[in-house]
């Protein structure tokens, strides 16, 4: 039986092996893109232009906060659905 039906599913093999790799892909990017490393090296960039002159306090104000949102979305992502800032299921 086991053979039967592997010979009937066959002809959708490379359709599950599609989305198989998009699957892989789209995990792929998830992590890259919910990686709060990147994140604070450009705080520590951001900080070091502001000690060095090269930005004024009201840039590096509003650069800093649109990084700590981003962080604070990537915590929001880490903690998934279903869970208070507190790390407890509703």
């Amino acid at each position: 039986m086991g053979m039967l039906i592997q010979l009937l599913t066959a002809p959708l093999l490379p359709m599950r092996l599609a989305v198989w790799a998009a699957q892989r892909a789209l995990d792929e990017a998830t992590d890259e893109y919910y990686d709060p490393a990147p994140v604070y090296a450009a705080l520590a960039e951001l900080e070091r232009m502001l000690q060095d002159g090269e930005i004024d306090q009201a840039t590096f104000d509003r650069q800093e906060d649109e990084l700590l949102d981003r962080l604070d979305e990537i915590a929001q992502f880490r903690q998934g659905p279903g869970r208070d800032p507190g790390g407890q299921t509703p």
